[in-house]
């Protein structure tokens, strides 16, 4: 890990003071520790003051230390040795963190910087020139499964590719950063495989518990009556009304793979019903999602995973629009 100091004192305030609403929260989050442990509130409060001013302060660190009766020190320990606290100004609008430790670097962390000295300033710590971005290399932030990623301010955004990190900057400098949504930015759940589930796959009946055995003095009770299954819903019929129109198979049916929550198997069955393209599902009515999903057996997935919203996208203009909607690539 690099040194990490102070920023210049040219650039340092005079001093520093909690914000009305903020020293009260801090005072509340004082109190939150035994009688003698105070001095453990100075990462929630060094925190807090970085999240008023920006980045952390000298006067900041030297008040928050009084505040708790710790020696300046010892403030100053902590501040220079976790990378969350910025020790110099830096974007306004976005600090774009990239991890650069080995499972990073091995899938492609070296790229995502070099997007950033692209966009934002060759320099790492160093604003571009209308200060709202900046950007470092740190080490593990701890999601080397969804490497390579990086961390802008509170959120981790993974599974990048260049592109992906190029649409994200491009969001936070435009003051639009809420549209892309952190984490991973492929289709796969958190940490979970990338390809799906390979382990687990069915459930496996529990071993029964051996019955106890009877006795002359203990009376067997009768086991309460179980109650029937509920029968299972038909299929609604092929002939229904509100079944979305059939076409007739295009010459270049569209790839209904790229939707979330669509696979092979689903796909094929789509088809079977004379849905090839993106143009069709992005039309469905309330009726005809209801149809769909009862005969596909799964209640609420078409709207849960916005099959609708993803599909239109889809038409309207690929994989780009796509990026542009969702912040990230379709499966």
């Amino acid at each position: 890990m690099s040194v990490r100091r102070l920023a210049d004192e040219s650039v340092q305030p005079a001093s520093f003071a909690f914000s009305k609403e903020n020293a009260t929260w801090a005072k509340a989050t004082i109190k939150k520790y035994p009688k003698g442990r105070e001095q453990s509130a100075v990462i929630p409060l060094m925190m807090r003051a970085q999240e008023q001013e920006g980045w952390v302060t000298r006067a900041a660190i030297e008040t928050i230390a009084d505040m708790l009766g710790m020696p300046y020190i010892r403030a100053l320990e902590v501040a220079t040795f976790y990378t969350q606290f910025m020790l110099k100004p830096v974007g306004t609008r976005a600090h774009v963190q990239v991890c650069g430790t080995t499972p990073c670097m091995l899938r492609g962390s070296e790229a995502l910087m070099d997007v950033c000295k692209r966009k934002i300033n060759k320099n790492p710590l160093e604003t571009n020139e209308s200060g709202t971005l900046s950007w470092e290399e740190v080490e593990c932030q701890g999601a080397c499964v969804n490497a390579p990623m990086v961390v802008i301010f509170k959120d981790t955004y993974e599974d990048l590719s260049p592109t992906q990190l190029e649409y994200i900057i491009d969001r936070f400098e435009a003051g639009k950063g809420s549209d892309v949504t952190p984490g991973p930015q492929i289709d796969r759940i958190y940490s979970a495989p990338e390809g799906g589930l390979t382990t687990l796959l069915e459930e496996t009946a529990k071993p029964k518990r051996p019955a106890a055995p009877k006795t002359v003095d203990t009376p067997v009770k009768k086991a309460a009556p179980t109650a029937p299954k509920p029968a299972e819903t038909e299929k609604p019929s092929l002939e229904d009304k509100n079944r979305p129109a059939a076409v007739a198979k295009p010459e270049q049916p569209d790839d209904l793979k790229l939707i979330s929550g669509v696979g092979p198997k689903l796909e094929a069955t789509l088809n079977e019903l004379g849905i090839y393209t993106y143009e069709q599902i992005a039309k469905w009515t309330k009726k005809e999602i209801d149809w769909v999903d009862g005969y596909l057996k799964f209640r609420g997935r078409i709207e849960r995973d916005e099959w609708l919203k993803q599909a239109k996208a889809l038409a309207k203009g690929g994989e780009a629009e796509y990026i542009k909607v969702f912040g990230k690539k379709p499966r």
